[in-house]
């Protein structure tokens, strides 16, 4: 158990996920939210369909996520897909997300160990510095409804507000928008140097249902002369592939697509009986004209009008599918959403501010790498994450990225400032890691953001454990690795394999082994570990290296070898690759 005072400040799913690990180990901690719910993405932003990868069902996700998936899915009475969207394997309404994720937190709630604040956002902090010199947060206050503040002090501070606010009010150094290409060679920066108002676009979600009597459609919302042809509204959409996806209402469109309407339906009446329900979150209402971090309240305003326009273009001028123009019988549903006019409460961030660094996580880590089907290593990772490298349109730049990249890692460097450029107990827990806007592109989705928060909560706990600062323990091999026991003891996967899922007799020895390099040969390019089957010399050598043991029997399978060559004490191993930096 640990002493450990902890606030994590927003409580998007990196909050919770943080909220949850770090109460879990026994922290007293107070997590904020700046809506009137926890859940971000999948509550309040209303983009409850997950966003996942095409191992999610047995591997690459916490294990605290995979419990999350496995309560939506009980709350719907064990349906696979309640929404029977096909966007995702799970989509569910988002009142339905936000009562799972306070009944997973509601144990600590009611034990006294975690406070909840709803409403509530950041505006000013105050820093100090310790006997080193180094910056050190000392409490953030907070704004609520009515003008009331609010001061929250805390021994660690993690940041998982879904625009990194907490990085400029504690002096942390950040960057928004572009890196540009030639600061790190990636493909899909912009070219040229940085450019930080290239922000990716928001979506203000709606959310819709038909309706067999519809009323009165009322006329255009404002700016819609602007947005029908300037965005403009369609349901065919430029695909990833450079050609034009054409999609039909509740058909199938003109090349083979399936129905724009159950594209993210949250609810199929089908299934569950009444009417559907879906989210609208469509190239159609993709806002790109100014960015949230640029220009905060013309942005919120111009999403508005632009999900507005987009939902009057849908019930007066969308092509039908029997002929003519128009669904009137389209309306906006404040049951889906939770609020008066069926518009999300928050608009769905895609680009948060992130930690400045030298050494970002890039498109290069994770890009795809000949015939292996991994990224990068990164022995110091504190969790998993896999999705493409997801921009879309960036201010001033409309052409979107869907850039392939193989399974990745979270690393423990990338979750707190650089030294000297931000103080030492402060996490990074959402999207705000330390990774360029391409990178970070790919771990913003659900698993990936819910993965960097579990990793933030766990990284706070361990550096109490240490007697040491955030910093210092990420920084270094001995706390990294104790950091990764307590994950592994959670069920979170460190490296990726498609056959050692985390009920796995040899889960946690077959990570340890991986992370420290244990891994050669044909194993080492692809995800099917086969811990069942024999291994040859040269494996043999590679996992008695890793772990700093001597000649390993012949005769094992993989699974067993590694079993039966871990030390007692598994953070105390050799490790044959460099160290991180350890503090001083």
């Amino acid at each position: 158990m640990t002493g450990l005072r902890l606030a994590v400040i927003g409580g998007g799913l990196g909050g919770v996920a943080a909220a949850l690990a770090a109460a879990d180990a026994g922290a007293t901690v107070t997590l904020t939210a700046a809506e009137p719910m926890v859940g971000g993405q999948i509550t309040a932003q209303a983009t409850s369909p997950l966003d996942e990868h095409p191992l999610v069902e047995t591997t690459g996700a916490p294990g605290s996520y995979h419990e999350m998936r496995r309560r939506l899915r009980a709350a719907y009475g064990g349906l696979a897909n309640p929404g029977d969207g096909w966007v995702s394997r799970l989509c569910f309404e988002p009142d339905v997300g936000r009562q799972v994720l306070e009944d997973m937190l509601a144990e600590h709630v009611a034990s006294g160990r975690l406070r909840v604040l709803l409403d509530r956002e950041p505006v000013a902090a105050r820093t100090t510095t310790d006997a080193a010199g180094r910056a050190v947060v000392e409490a953030v206050e907070l704004a609520g409804p009515g003008g009331v503040r609010e001061v929250v002090t805390a021994d660690t501070f993690v940041d998982a507000t879904e625009l990194g606010d907490l990085l400029p009010l504690v002096g942390a150094d950040w960057v928004i928008g572009s890196e540009g290409s030639e600061a790190f060679g990636e493909p899909h920066a912009l070219p040229g140097g940085p450019d930080p108002l290239a922000e990716q676009s928001c979506t203000w979600v709606a959310g819709l249902t038909l309706r067999e009597d519809p009323g009165p459609v009322g006329g255009p919302p404002r700016g819609y002369a602007r947005h029908v042809t300037g965005q403009p509204f369609g349901l065919d959409i430029p695909g990833w592939d450079g050609t034009l996806h054409r999609y039909a209402m509740f058909g199938e469109g003109p090349t083979g697509n399936p129905p724009f309407w159950t594209y993210r339906r949250v609810r199929s009446g089908a299934l569950l009986g009444g009417q559907d329900a879906v989210v609208l979150n469509w190239a159609g209402n993709d806002y790109a004209a100014t960015g949230l971090v640029a220009d905060r309240e013309r942005t919120l305003r111009g999403a508005r009008d632009l999900t507005l326009g987009f939902v009057h273009w849908l019930r007066t001028e969308a092509p039908r599918d029997d002929g003519g123009r128009g669904y009137p019988e389209l309306a906006l549903d404040p049951g889906v959403t939770g609020t008066a006019d069926g518009l999300a409460h928050a608009p769905y961030v895609r680009e948060s501010r992130r930690l400045a660094s030298g050494r970002p996580v890039t498109e290069l880590d994770l890009a795809v790498r000949g015939s292996s089907e991994r990224a990068v290593a990164m022995p110091d990772s504190l969790g998993t994450a896999w999705y493409h490298a997801d921009l879309h349109p960036r201010v001033g730049h409309p052409q979107s990225v869907y850039a392939p990249t193989s399974p990745f890692q979270v690393p423990a460097r990338a979750l707190v400032p650089e030294a000297g450029r931000g103080p030492v107990n402060l996490v990074a827990g959402a999207k705000n890691l330390a990774a360029t806007q391409v990178a970070a592109a790919a771990y913003r989705v659900h698993p990936g953001e819910w993965s960097v928060g579990e990793a933030a909560g766990v990284l706070a706990v361990q550096a109490d454990a240490d007697g040491r600062t955030p910093t210092e323990t990420a920084t270094s091999t001995a706390g990294v690795r104790r950091a990764q026991e307590r994950l592994l003891a959670r069920g979170t996967p460190l490296v990726w394999t498609r056959d050692v899922p985390a009920d796995h007799p040899a889960f946690a020895a077959v990570n340890r082994c991986v992370l420290r390099g244990g891994l050669v040969g044909e194993r080492a390019r692809t995800l099917d570990l086969r811990p069942d089957e024999g291994l040859d010399e040269a494996e043999r050598a590679s996992i008695a290296h890793a772990l700093g043991l001597g000649r390993l029997p012949e005769g094992s399978t993989w699974g067993d070898a590694v079993l039966s060559a871990q030390p007692a004490h598994p953070e105390q191993a050799r490790h044959h690759q460099p160290d991180l930096q350890e503090p001083a």
